[in-house]
């Protein structure tokens, strides 16, 4: 038996939009969020599924390309402490092997 309660993602995933367009609907008043714990959101089942069912929400078919230009950036992004360490060992080392 599923959960009365559920998450942002599993709302996003449900509405077939994304989680962003959900907090967007929750500050909006469209759907209302609980806090449990006062930490976590969730949101009622049912409620999401009354929604989805009148159609007020209309799902996000948006399909982003992930191109080449992307690639090296993120590469780039998430990678550039190594990089930058790689650098300075061989910079390193070639001060200590090539310079008397």
């Amino acid at each position: 038996m599923s959960s009365q309660y559920i998450t942002v993602r599993e709302t996003a995933q449900i509405l077939a939009v994304s989680e962003k367009k959900v907090m967007d609907l929750i500050e909006n008043g469209n759907l209302q969020a609980y806090k449990i714990a006062d930490q976590f959101l969730r949101l009622k089942r049912n409620e999401v599924l009354n929604i989805r069912s009148t159609g007020q929400v209309v799902s996000e078919n948006a399909v982003h390309e992930y191109t080449l230009g992307g690639r090296v950036r993120d590469f780039f992004y998430f990678n550039d402490f190594y990089l930058v360490a790689f650098a300075v060992i061989l910079g390193l080392l070639y001060v200590i092997f090539y310079t008397s």
